[in-house]
Parts: C-alpha cells; structure tokens; sequence
C-alpha cells in the first residue's frame, strides 16, 4: 500500500482548482498503478490539502487527517470550506488531533512532521517560492528531502496564487 502526504498552497487564485484537481487525480493514478491500495495524509486546510484529499477519495483510497490543533473548523472563516471540511472529515478512515488548544506555529510544524512520518511521499502542490512563514509549503518540503522522502512538486501550467 502507498502512503502519499500533501502539503501546498492554500490561496489557491480563480481557475487553478479544476487544473489541480485533474493534476492531483493523474499523478494519484500513476503513483498507484503498480501498487494497490492508497492512503492519503493531509490536514485538509482549505486550497492544496482539500483537493489532495478529495481527489485520494474519489480513487478509492483511504484518507487519514491530521489536524494541528483542537476545534480546528472554528479556524475556517468561509462557509464553503467548513462544508468541504466537515464532508472530508468524515469521509476520513482515521483523525489524529494534535496536541495544541489553538493555532500556532509550533501546531502546524508538529502536524507537519506527523504527516511526514506516516508517508512514503509528499505530494507538494507548490509554485516553487521561498516562503515568508516558517512551516508552510517550502519548510515542508526541505523538512521532507531532509529526512530523505521523496518529494512530487505539482504545480500545472496556468496554477497560480491569490496577490
């Protein structure tokens, strides 16, 4: 069985979804040709892990979250992603809560570093760019390669972030 994690950009800009989407569910199916069975690990933040998500779901693998820190729905200001959230959630084969009352770098980092150690690959939806903020996509990449998991950049032609 392959274990995928994600990791990616969630200010995702207008039109990039559906190429995502189409990006994630090919590479999922090529990841998965010669060995049946997949799980996927993600947060299920809005934008990169909620398409992950979706798209290991919709090739019938098993999804397993791994939330930063308690009551982390109350985290999703809009309307839409609380929806896909709660359908993600329980949808979910298994739900790890990390040990964190709220929000805050060292939760995402701790979540960050579960994921890692449940996958034998990172998926990460990125455009390439250094990041402004410790333990986004760009950490988790260089967190990844450090502990020698290979990594998948998927960032399609036409993908593009919210200025």
């Amino acid at each position: 069985m392959r274990t995928i994690g994600v990791t990616g950009h969630m200010d995702l800009a207008e039109g990039t979804e559906p190429l995502l989407r189409d990006a994630l569910q090919d590479l999922l199916r090529e990841q998965t040709s010669d060995a049946p069975g997949l799980t996927g690990v993600s947060c299920i933040a809005p934008g990169a892990d909620s398409l992950f998500a979706e798209a290991v779901l919709t090739a019938g693998g098993a999804l397993s979250v791994v939330l930063p820190f308690h009551d982390y729905r109350a985290s999703l200001d809009d309307a839409e992603d609380r929806a896909r959230f709660d359908r993600l959630l329980e949808a979910a084969a298994d739900v790890t809560v990390m040990p964190y009352p709220a929000a805050s770098l060292s939760a995402f980092k701790a979540a960050n570093t579960e994921l890692l150690g449940r996958a034998d690959l990172l998926v990460a939806v990125w455009d390439g760019a250094a990041s402004e903020k410790d333990g986004g996509t760009a950490a988790t990449v260089a967190e990844a390669r450090e502990a020698g998991i290979p990594v998948c950049v998927l960032w399609p032609a036409g993908a593009a972030r919210r200025c």
